[in-house]
């Protein structure tokens, strides 16, 4: 399919605007070719389902691609991106398939790798909205290892794809049983009261997740159906994940967020999910929800290396609670890769993996998603994410 866009803004964007899937049927549905007129440049480029923004000078800024359906989005960088840019044009909102995972999240940096990270003072954590980010860190922690107090995001699926069994994910959750939360993507097979099963024997609470913002009342009806008998696992429901990103409609984003709140009787809180710089671009996102949820991985800033992964990620944690009115904000999804190919100064290894995950914690002591469990060996390899899929998880290979 071609589309033809015109732009005249300073920041030119000189191939196509490609979603950011989750899903996993999205790894075989087939490549597309966009092509986008440039009237500044006079230029016609046609890329494989890929996105160049450069300046105004024409100097490469960061590069998004596509894995076919799959919409890895990710980001390389030759200097740091402009503080103000324009966003990219909204393209319609993909189907979506029946799996949700975890793939890798990417972002624009919105400041300098030097910018100090936010000192918040935590409230109650008997309060209704998500606490700020704590000024005390805690000690610095090996990955994989005494992680009590953070989060960490989960897939149920196994190597092949297919949807592990309620003993299986109990199995998975033995791993991490020393973190205070799981967040999940969906409700795709049957996960969701497997997930609260074995959190409720780990003492774990759930962000909880509805993918697919079209089908948001049956999701939504369908965790309601799961936590009937337990209320109190789920600490948060997530409505879309990155879908703005991806080029769907904020204003449809907020709206599946009030649907979904009016369907939702219990008191915890609701929020929808996108990376920070589609926060940052459209406040109207975290003003629908009850805390700033934000995705945020210093390895697609090439100017990163592993041990400035916290002070990357806390500067730009600051800069969504300044986009957002002061709300507070949950990074809810930060991680490094183990394995793959280097990105600059961003260089995945088991060591560095340690190293930014150790950044993380000594930056956060709360409110962060670590990403992920568990290496998704499901996921087809994609260059455009410098074949980092597969080496996500902090915990190894899952033990189910």
């Amino acid at each position: 399919m071609n589309l033809s866009i015109v732009f005249t803004v300073a920041l030119s964007i000189v191939a196509a605007a490609v979603p950011h899937g989750r899903r996993h049927q999205y790894q075989h549905a087939n490549r597309r070719d966009v092509v986008v007129h440039v009237v500044t440049a006079s230029v016609t480029q046609t890329m494989p389902v890929a996105m160049v923004y450069v300046d105004q000078d024409g100097a490469p800024q960061y590069t998004s691609w596509r894995n076919g359906g799959n919409g890895h989005h990710q980001r390389t960088y030759s200097q740091p991106e402009p503080t103000t840019s324009s966003a990219p044009p909204a393209a319609p909102s993909p189907s979506t398939p029946e799996r949700s995972g975890a793939p890798v999240s990417s972002e624009a940096p919105a400041s300098s790798q030097s910018a100090a990270p936010p000192s918040y003072s935590a409230p109650d954590s008997s309060a209704s909205s998500a606490p700020a980010l704590a000024a005390s860190a805690p000690p610095s922690r090996g990955a994989g290892a005494g992680a009590s107090g953070y989060a960490i995001s989960y897939a149920p699926y196994d190597s092949n794809g297919d949807c592990k069994t309620a003993d299986q994910i109990d199995s998975d959750f033995g791993a991490f049983s020393g973190h205070s939360m799981v967040r999940i993507y969906g409700i795709d097979c049957g996960q969701v009261p497997g997930v609260m099963k074995a959190a409720v024997s780990k003492e774990m609470k759930v962000i909880a997740g509805v993918y697919d913002i079209s089908s948001v009342k049956s999701e939504t009806q369908t965790l309601i159906d799961a936590a009937q008998s337990n209320w109190d696992v789920i600490d948060t429901i997530s409505i879309g994940n990155e879908v703005v990103n991806n080029g769907g409609s904020a204003s449809d984003v907020v709206s599946a967020v009030k649907t979904a709140r009016s369907g939702w009787v219990h008191t915890g809180k609701v929020v929808t999910v996108d990376t920070f710089t589609a926060i940052i671009d459209n406040p109207e996102l975290c003003e629908a929800s009850d805390f700033a949820a934000a995705n945020c991985h210093a390895f697609f800033d090439a100017d990163i290396t592993a041990d400035g992964a916290g002070k990357y990620v806390a500067s730009q944690a600051q800069n969504v609670k300044d986009a957002c009115g002061g709300k507070d904000v949950m990074i809810t999804e930060s991680g490094w890769p183990s394995a793959g190919d280097p990105n600059g100064s961003a260089v995945p290894s088991p060591a560095n993996q340690k190293a930014a995950i150790d950044s993380l914690r000594s930056a956060f002591s709360s409110n962060i998603v670590l990403f992920s469990a568990f290496n998704d060996d499901w996921k087809d390899k994609f260059e455009g994410s410098f074949n980092t899929e597969h080496f996500w998880g902090i915990y190894g290979n899952a033990p189910s």
